[in-house]
């Protein structure tokens, strides 16, 4: 980032709008200790500690001001979904799903935590998530099948953001460029990101 009191930020928002998009990643070798679960229990306290472990080094902040309540509340929403990667029992990293209307489902956060990230995690989780959000209504029967998964990923993000959820097969819909204040990377505390 720039020493002035603005960046420039590009945001490019990405597709699929079938299941036969999704190209899969290698699935880990059991031997990894990677596996994937869902935290089926809203816990406030767990989802923030994922938001802040991924997003600190890449200025995750739009939730940071939220109060316990909102957390809980968007958290027992029908159709919001966490699911966690864990290496040997340790959390790794993120899918955040959210329902939207009209069958749109949106990978509303994805990541890793800087030290799991460059291991051959992202791509499996990636896949996984994408995969529970096109089978989200199966388990959410008050919800229509969805017809879209969509994110979005930006200039802020990870250098190798972009090409995963391509290389998954997602699609380039759309593309922002604004500035943005300059914002110091809010953690998880100083120091845990070895440079």
């Amino acid at each position: 980032m720039s020493n002035s009191a603005t960046t420039t930020v590009t945001t490019w928002s990405l597709e699929q709008t079938s299941p036969a998009d999704l190209v899969p990643a290698r699935i880990p070798d059991a031997s990894s200790g990677i596996r994937i679960e869902r935290a089926e229990v809203p816990s406030p306290e767990f989802s923030r500690f994922l938001y802040t472990a991924v997003g600190g080094d890449v200025t995750w902040t739009d939730r940071l001001p939220w109060p316990y309540e909102r957390w809980r509340a968007h958290l027992e929403r029908p159709g919001v979904e966490t699911w966690v990667a864990y290496e040997h029992g340790t959390p790794a990293g993120y899918v955040e799903l959210e329902a939207q209307p009209e069958g749109s489902v949106e990978i509303v956060y994805f990541g890793l935590i800087p030290q799991f990230r460059g291991r051959r995690i992202g791509g499996h989780l990636l896949t996984y998530g994408t995969g529970r959000a096109w089978d989200l209504a199966g388990r959410w029967p008050e919800l229509e099948p969805t017809k879209r998964v969509w994110l979005h990923t930006c200039s802020k993000d990870g250098p190798h953001a972009m090409a995963n959820y391509e290389r998954r097969g997602f699609r380039l819909f759309d593309t922002r460029t604004e500035e943005e204040p300059n914002t110091p990377s809010p953690g998880p505390w100083p120091g845990a990101h070895p440079a």
